[in-house]
């Protein structure tokens, strides 16, 4: 029954929220369970805090940054460790706050946040998160850093920015040490819980999207968490300051949050794709730029929850993090018109954390259509100076947008231009558009086919990993296959009868690094073809494999970023392949995925057409304060929904449409409904009830409060002033 899906039991740890101080009544909204921050005097007395509430309790830590200056000046061993900041090639200590660097995860830094994190467990958290492995592409000149790589490699140092193969073993190198790091923390505190306390710990990892953290140019060990035993599962951190960063799509550089975070969302959600582990996706009211106003906020919110949504297989969120900053704090900040959060905003986000609560896995009967990716795009984010005329000079910032005259460069020279220049066109490549990736993913998904992710180690880690795909988009442009292997499980793949679309030209430098194609191939694509049967001559060409279809596109990916032209040259290549094994995919300017009792649409500007999409029948809108019901729903271009569709509950007689507060329990007879509910305080609270009569008055502690019946849908609406306590509400 769908009055089941709001009351539930906290141990499903379906919805929580990370905070670093004590909770006030403004964000106390009953979620299942709370990650208390950070490790301090105060950490034991907010566990207490919150388990007297009812909460089940997890602690999170940065594991590459954080308050960790006992260790940095000596006291906490008697040594120094100062040199273990990361560094860029100038000196510089990348930091991510005063006496706060970035960490380069040593062993002996695996055993202090170890040694740290006993005193979680001794206070009986059930769980620990440490978010955040990053280690900064520009990073990897350190003494530490040296005498990794020293150990790793069994050779001396080569200072990254001296060659293609110098940089990418680097970054390889970033991405084991913070494996390593994970997997040494993990295995002790969960053998010191089970050792001092006879009880099972789960240890998790928040991290930022693949997608995003080859943007922003961070290398952390994305897929490589699926092969470290003691990871239960991971926080896919996407929320708008990841989904904003701007990207190119027919020749236009702006922000596209709804689809860059369904493509982040996404990829996540390959992290523990079939493994048995949980995956929460995040989602944040404001984000940490705190330069926008309540519009811009509320409106990117908005769109990373509904493409967070669009990816049913995941129906576990972190509903916010920092609540205090989003329910306490006014904004822009430091402007003269800042504004405390408006009330509609605070009830609809309210509305929002239950209904999250109460998602269930979805089905989706489109074409499948995947792109592939692979942690080793973090590893050629940028070229060294052997490539480039200039090098870098001065001090590198930590700016995380290109400049302004390199975008305009980018439009003005290198779009236009027959014959594009080489070095501005590895610039480009470079930059923090990540425009291979997006030039091969926004033609298809403007236009309404939902390509996901697919994780490309994937294939040899699991059997009949890409068998959930019709189509698969691959280039080996922006990333490099770590075994020949891949390429084997994706060549098997297609001649089961698959589609593979490969672009790429091997322009790419990285293709001569020291690695296990060179020597006979020049270039991983060349092996691939090798494992199809197939010998591309001409630019573009689609060939058959035993079932399947190979269609292959000698040139860079990046040029269909250039124009709608282009793009549409690449959806019609895409058709073309696609007819070959009878699917049809049809373009549109919306998605839509059905996880009942909703219905979640988004629909995208720069399409195919601007028409509106149109829902007829009987809902609920679930993104306004009251549950508006509605009979007819019109989404534009640019706008997105989620509708409670009353054709799931026909027979139901009394059911939960909605609710601001959390409702624990909720009963009825022929001539009253009872209801205990709790929820934070300071905001107008709603809930719209399915009745089995028509309900005339309500009562909450006694008190008459505003309710209103609704003949059409037979739902009662109660509205009130939220107080942070247990309360009971009674409707006649």
């Amino acid at each position: 029954m769908i009055i089941m899906a709001y009351i539930r039991d906290r141990s499903e740890e379906r919805t929580g929220y990370q905070i670093s101080g004590f909770p006030p009544d403004s964000v106390d909204n009953h979620c299942d369970f709370v990650m208390v921050y950070g490790l301090n005097e105060t950490t034991l007395e907010r566990i207490n805090v919150f388990r007297a509430r009812g909460y089940i309790i997890h602690l999170m830590t940065g594991i590459a940054w954080g308050g960790y200056l006992d260790y940095l000046s000596g006291k906490y061993d008697g040594s120094p460790h100062w040199d273990e900041s990361q560094t860029d090639r100038f000196g510089n200590v990348i930091a991510h706050g005063v006496n706060t660097p970035y960490m380069v995860p040593t062993v002996a830094f695996a055993d202090y946040i170890t040694e740290k994190l006993k005193a979680a467990v001794d206070a009986g958290v059930e769980a620990i998160h440490v978010e955040e492995p990053e280690f900064w592409d520009r990073a990897g000149y350190s003494e530490s850093f040296k005498r990794e790589y020293r150990t790793y490699y069994r050779e001396d140092w080569t200072p990254p920015h001296s060659g293609v193969d110098a940089r990418y073993k680097a970054a390889k190198l970033k991405a084991y040490l913070y494996a390593r790091t994970i997997d040494r923390v993990s295995a002790a505190l969960k053998e010191y819980a089970l050792k001092k306390h006879g009880r099972n710990l789960r240890f998790y990892v928040p991290t930022h999207s693949l997608i995003n953290y080859t943007q922003w140019k961070i290398v952390s060990p994305e897929g490589k968490l699926a092969d470290i035993p003691g990871v239960d599962g991971c926080i896919a951190q996407v929320w708008t300051g990841t989904s904003r960063e701007k990207n190119w799509f027919d020749g236009l550089f702006r922000e596209r949050t709804l689809e860059t975070a369904f493509l982040e969302y996404g990829v996540m959600q390959e992290l523990v794709k079939g493994t048995g582990r949980h995956m929460w996706f995040l989602h944040d009211p404001i984000e940490d730029n705190p330069i926008f106003d309540w519009t811009d906020y509320r409106k990117n919110y908005l769109c990373t929850v509904v493409a967070s949504l669009l990816h049913p297989k995941i129906n576990r969120y972190e509903i916010c993090p920092w609540p205090n900053r989003v329910f306490e704090r006014k904004y822009p900040k430091d402007a003269e018109d800042a504004e405390s959060i408006p009330p509609d905003y605070a009830t609809i986000l309210n509305n929002n954390f239950q209904t999250l609560g109460t998602l269930e896995d979805g089905g989706d009967n489109t074409v499948r259509v995947g792109i592939l990716t692979a942690d080793s795009q973090l590893y050629q984010r940028d070229y060294p100076d052997s490539e480039l005329s200039e090098a870098p000079s001065g001090e590198v910032g930590t700016v995380l947008s290109d400049s302004d005259d390199l975008i305009a460069r980018f439009k003005n020279e290198l779009f236009e231009a027959e014959s594009p220049d080489r070095e501005l066109m590895l610039r480009f490549a470079a930059s923090n558009a990540f425009p291979a990736f997006y030039s091969l993913a926004l033609p298809l998904l403007k236009y309404g086919i939902p390509v996901r992710p697919v994780l490309l180690d994937n294939a040899r880690r699991y059997a009949g990993y890409l068998d959930d795909y019709d189509i698969l988009l691959l280039s080996y442009e922006y990333m490099k296959p770590d075994y020949p292997d891949v390429n084997n499980s994706i060549a098997e793949w297609v001649k089961r009868g698959g589609v593979l679309i490969y672009i790429g030209d091997d322009s790419d430098p990285y293709h001569r690094i020291n690695s296990w194609w060179t020597g006979k191939y020049s270039s991983p694509a060349e092996h691939l073809f090798d494992m199809l049967g197939i010998a591309p001559q001409n630019e573009k060409g689609i060939y058959p494999c035993l079932k399947g279809i190979a269609a292959v596109w000698r040139t860079n990916p990046c040029f269909f970023g250039f124009s709608k032209a282009r793009a549409d040259a690449l959806r019609a290549f895409f058709r073309e392949a696609a007819v070959r094994k009878d699917f049809a995919p049809e373009f549109s300017n919306s998605l839509t995925v059905e996880r009942p009792p909703y219905i979640i649409s988004a629909v995208m500007d720069e399409s195919i057409h601007n028409d509106p999409l149109v829902h007829n029948g009987l809902f609920a809108d679930m993104f306004t304060p009251d549950f508006q019901i509605i009979k007819r729903k019109t989404i534009r271009p640019g706008e997105n929904s989620m509708l409670f569709n009353f054709s799931h509950i026909e027979n139901e007689s009394l059911c939960i449409i909605g609710t601001s507060v959390r409702i624990h329990r909720l009963s009825a007879d022929s001539k009253e409904i009872a209801v205990e509910l709790n929820g934070a305080g300071n905001f107008r609270a709603c809930i719209r009830l399915r009745t089995p009569f028509p309900v005339k008055t309500a009562c909450i502690d006694g008190e008459l409060c505003k309710c209103t019946y609704d003949e059409l849908s037979r739902t009662a609406l109660v509205s009130f002033d939220s107080v942070a306590k247990t309360r009971k509400l009674i409707l006649k």
